[in-house]
């Protein structure tokens, strides 16, 4: 049985100018909810993570490892767990990366992605998914094709809403454009923002404003290195020892410093610089939602504290940028 009092220990956000409303904490199934880890670990952390009135659970087709087996996780939690609740739920599935062999297996067409979304809908055991995105712009395929693929998820049923991933500013505000005319209009845009990675301040935030997008950011902890774990150097079973997603060639003296001052600050906080990074993330209101990924139950519980501090005064957001002084976007 979940917590009755779920709803009142989130904050919800409205999602762009659609009737939707995200958590400000999403909980993506990227790198740790795998067919490699034991079951009940992964269902330890989703049934705590709705407890705590996280509605929205982000996964894509090839998440795992292996490729599909979150999906598969997600699916057996669902089943067993979590599907009374369905409606209370908000549950997104992606493609564009590569998930299998040959020349239809990956990137932007229309084949590729509706195929995927019935394998991703028979793994998860799922009627439809809430959001079906793009994962990734593909310049070889025609815009409106891939968009035209997403309109056709949502009037067949199997998706409720379309979105995006890591699209820049223009190539954005034409899908929007497109998906409009097609009556299906563009929920949300997920892309990568952080502390060190602020690309989207360069004008993606001004597209999604204006076009009523709500904005899902992932890698709020630049793939861990603002977790403050690598100020020592790099830790065994880290991603950067594994040289995938953060390579050992991230961890360079100048990021290691910003990291610690940066820690300084939140210290004088009282939070953790994990807890600040995400925070930060969802100090601008055009940032609907931040998605965590964690690989414990104890990073979990640390990570969903940040919303018990999220306002920043004056001086600590300027603190922040003369730390961050050679991070400007792009």
């Amino acid at each position: 049985m979940p917590d009755p009092d779920r709803y009142e220990r989130m904050t919800y956000h409205r999602c762009g100018r659609s009737g939707i409303k995200l958590p400000a904490l999403s909980l993506g199934l990227w790198q740790n909810f795998g067919g490699e880890r034991p079951l009940e670990e992964s269902r330890q952390i989703l049934l705590r993570a709705f407890d705590l009135g996280i509605t929205h659970f982000d996964l894509a087709n090839n998440y795992g490892p292996p490729y599909g087996s979150a999906e598969e996780t997600f699916g057996r939690v669902m089943r067993k767990d979590l599907a009374p609740y369905r409606d209370e739920l908000l549950i997104s599935t992606k493609a564009g990366w590569d998930m299998w062999p040959g020349p239809y297996g990956d990137e932007g067409s229309r084949k590729y992605l509706l195929a995927s979304l019935d394998q991703s809908l028979r793994r998860m055991e799922l009627d439809y998914v809430d959001i079906f995105y793009s994962h990734r712009p593909d310049p070889e395929t025609p815009l409106e094709e891939t968009m035209g693929a997403l309109a056709t998820a949502v009037n067949s049923g199997r998706a409720l809403y379309a979105g995006i991933s890591q699209y820049p500013p223009e190539r954005t505000a034409q899908a929007a454009a497109i998906l409009k005319n097609l009556g299906t209009p563009l929920l949300i845009h997920q892309p990568s923002y952080s502390m060190l990675n602020r690309w989207i301040e360069g004008g993606l935030l001004d597209v999604l404003e204006r076009e009523g997008v709500g904005c899902i950011a992932f890698s709020t902890l630049a793939q861990g290195l603002l977790s403050g774990k690598y100020s020592h150097g790099i830790p065994e079973t880290s991603r950067a020892s594994e040289n995938w997603s953060l390579t050992a060639s991230d961890i360079t003296p100048e990021a290691v410093s910003t990291v610690a001052a940066l820690a300084s600050i939140a210290q004088q906080r009282g939070q953790t610089i994990s807890q600040m990074a995400i925070a930060w993330v969802l100090r601008d209101p055009r940032v609907t939602s931040a998605l965590i990924g964690v690989r414990t139950l104890s990073q979990f519980e640390e990570n969903i504290a940040a919303l018990s501090a999220a306002k920043f005064s004056e001086e600590e957001l300027s603190a922040i940028e003369r730390c961050l002084a050679n991070k400007n976007p792009a």
